[in-house]
């Protein structure tokens, strides 16, 4: 299977239930709201040790945000709604109640649960903080603080999403794999709902269950190692690839996470250098959710 002249693998990505939120932060300028973003998303790669999975999802112009200014949706994932309803109150409270002009909004209207966050960090206002109503839906905390005040909508929403969507791109050299990566998150950023949680989007330390230590889950995938390739038997990776990048990508629905993978897909096949695309999956015994290369190109 091909996608010009880039060869697919027929396989799949194994994807897997998650609890997910979307919250809407804003801020005085694009640049602050992107600050205060990056910080809230900082150290959320992976559930293995960080508890929690989070990204940037979209750029939100101020004619569209509740208080008219620049902002930006996050989208955060984690297995159980309890540790995501922790993580959001930690992250909201460290990261975004201490960015300068910051404001936050929960940006999922269909949830189906809901967890306080704004209604525990109003106790920062040492009893000065306001609630305010706004039309029939918001309900928020105005809490005071040394710059002015910082404004929060007091419940946030989780939903049940998928998370592990995945493409393992394979490059001739180094610098063209990550030039067809880069490319592959550039379009991810466009879809709606879908978020790829590691470093700008990549991942270079792609990992296999287990390891040859007893005390490590996860250790570094040897058989896409480029390096090792002439020293284990079963190496995956094609004589004429020196590179391999993943990309992971959680979303909102399963539709989301495959529209994500879609535009990825299209948009590394264009890339001068990449040789093979293919997914990690664990032969369908963990995940709820086969992502099919395939169908997704079709």
């Amino acid at each position: 299977m091909e996608l010009n002249g880039i060869e697919i693998e027929d396989t799949y990505a194994e994807a897997f239930d998650m609890q997910v939120a979307r919250i809407l932060m804003t801020a005085e300028t694009a640049s602050w709201a992107k600050t205060c973003a990056q910080s809230a998303a900082g150290f959320a790669t992976s559930i293995i040790e960080c508890k929690v999975e989070a990204g940037i999802d979209r750029f939100i112009p101020k004619t569209e945000t509740p208080d008219k200014r620049p902002g930006i949706t996050l989208l955060f994932a984690a297995l159980k709604s309890k540790d995501l309803a922790k993580q959001l109150r930690k992250r909201t409270g460290q990261c975004i109640l201490t960015c300068p002009t910051s404001a936050v909004f929960n940006a999922l209207d269909n949830a189906e649960e809901w967890v306080d966050v704004g209604d525990q960090l109003r106790y920062f206002g040492d009893g000065f903080e306001d609630r305010k109503r706004i039309g029939d839906k918001l309900l928020l905390w105005r809490i005071p603080v040394i710059e002015g005040e910082f404004v929060i909508e007091e419940k946030f929403g989780i939903k049940k999403g998928v998370g592990g969507g995945n493409l393992i791109l394979m490059g001739k050299t180094q610098k063209s794999t990550l030039k067809a990566t880069e490319a592959a998150v550039n379009a991810i950023y466009e879809v709606d709902g879908c978020v790829a949680p590691f470093p700008g989007g990549i991942c270079r330390s792609g990992s296999q269950v287990g390891s040859k230590y007893d005390f490590l889950k996860a250790s570094t995938n040897v058989k896409l190692c480029p390096t090792l390739r002439e020293q284990i038997p079963d190496s995956l990776v094609p004589p004429n690839v020196n590179s391999v990048l993943e990309i992971v990508l959680n979303g909102m629905s399963k539709n989301a996470v495959q529209d994500g993978m879609r535009a990825a897909l299209h948009a590394a096949a264009k890339v001068p250098g990449l040789v093979r695309v293919t997914a990690a999956n664990f032969g369908g015994k963990l995940g709820q959710h086969k992502l099919h290369l395939k169908a997704i190109i079709d």
